[in-house]
């Protein structure tokens, strides 16, 4: 048997040391071994850089996150500023965006405590201000009192009338919006219906997102409402907020307030994306909507409550999601009831079939095997008559397919995004 003398587990964790901090740190490093401590840097790049960094559970920067928050909690600032430079200054494979790097800090105030996090903060803020410039980096003054949270972004109201409640968030990339995007919510919710897919689109994109009238912090004057008045709502809304064309993602009602906003304000809708919804009704299930009003007008939402979690989600979900079904529930019992009786005026009336053929957006139609609220042909509809829609069918979901299959209704929104 030949002799092999290359030390395979030093080399492996040389080159992960090498990724991880860079060259010239390791170079710096390497060439500072000395009789005495040379066994140390063997014994560390072995164990440390090879069986720990080396082990392919886990990304390098999860390990470096993990690190970083380490560090911090013991107070080892040396090796916590040596990470926080080379997570900033490394390959885009392993190194942490400012943003990430801040969420760890805040993470840390959490677990480390307060006056830990603080010191980390003004250890990575120092380093900031020597690698902004190679980064693309520069730290403004900005008050404390006028940071929103980025789980729910800026509030506002409109200035118009009837006033509509809606949140702002800005690309987390710090540069200009790709996209601006709408989320509209479906009938009986309010916009934290969107708060999974609003955390996972502004990477790169400005998301908006907003109450109806007659729901959430929106106004709700006297009903009934109709679907043209929900839809200039939307477009006085996006006027003030001087967004200019949008990419438009609803759910059944916003869904149908999206379809109404492209036909009555095209220049406000570069894309369109209609969930869970329908073109029109039947005469039978506009006679349902009449019948709705009348239950929820003698007895509160609450009258239909079970009844509209039945459609909502599957009974499967309801069986192992009670707790988020009851959120769901809750949001429609308290929601206004002149406004949800106004609203179910607004989507029982839906009649936009027949002009379907104008509009002019890329458009994806996306449905829910199990939705007994909108069935699989009333997406299938909207589909053929919109020139060139596309549609996705979601295995597993009912009418809030955005809620039992979040991660499959993001993907399909993201690649249909991704191709505008």
């Amino acid at each position: 048997m030949t002799y092999d003398p290359y030390q395979h587990d030093y080399e492996r964790g040389m080159a992960n040391r090498r990724a991880v901090l860079g060259d010239a740190w390791v170079d710096r490093s390497s060439a500072a071994a000395t009789t005495f401590n040379a066994d140390f840097q063997n014994l560390i790049t072995r164990f440390a850089w090879h069986d720990i960094w080396g082990r392919p559970g886990l990304p390098f920067q999860t390990r470096r996150a993990i690190v970083l928050a380490i560090t911090i909690a013991l107070g080892r600032w040396e090796e916590f500023e040596l990470h926080v430079r080379a997570a900033l200054l490394g390959p885009d494979e392993h190194k942490l965006s400012v943003g990430e790097l801040k969420e760890v800090l805040m993470q840390s105030a959490i677990y480390a405590g307060v006056p830990a996090a603080n010191t980390a903060f003004a250890h990575a803020q120092q380093i900031l201000r020597e690698v902004g410039p190679q980064i693309g980096y520069a730290l403004e003054p900005l008050a404390p009192s006028g940071v929103p949270h980025p789980g729910v972004g800026q509030e506002g109201r409109t200035s118009s009338t009837p006033a509509l409640h809606y949140t702002v968030r800005e690309p987390r990339n710090g540069g200009a919006p790709r996209h601006t995007v709408v989320l509209s919510h479906a009938l009986g919710c309010d916009l934290s219906m969107w708060d999974g897919l609003a955390h996972v689109l502004p990477d790169d994109c400005r998301v908006i997102a907003y109450d109806h009238r007659g729901h959430g912090g929106s106004a709700a004057p006297a009903g009934p409402y109709s679907m043209a008045e929900l839809a200039d709502d939307a477009a006085r809304m996006l006027e003030e907020l001087g967004t200019g064309p949008v990419v438009w993602i609803g759910l059944s009602m916003g869904g149908m307030v999206g379809q109404e906003l492209a036909l009555r304000h095209p220049a406000l809708v570069k894309a369109l994306v209609i969930a869970n919804s329908t073109s029109g009704y039947p005469d039978a299930a506009r006679a349902m909507w009449q019948q709705r009003i009348a239950t929820v007008r003698d007895g509160g939402t609450q009258a239909i409550a079970d009844a509209v979690m039945g459609r909502y989600f599957h009974d499967d979900f309801r069986a192992t999601s009670a707790a988020t079904v009851a959120r769901f529930r809750l949001r429609l019992v308290t929601t206004d009831t002149e406004g949800y009786i106004g609203c179910c005026a607004a989507v029982g009336g839906v009649d936009t079939t027949a002009r379907l053929q104008q509009l002019a957006v890329p458009t994806l139609v996306i449905a829910g095997e199990l939705d007994q609220g909108t069935p699989l042909a009333m997406s299938q509809t909207m589909a053929e008559a919109i020139p060139g829609a596309e549609l996705v069918v979601l295995a597993d979901a009912s009418h809030l397919a955005a809620i039992e299959q979040p991660a499959a209704f993001a993907r399909a929104v993201k690649q249909f995004i991704a191709r505008l």
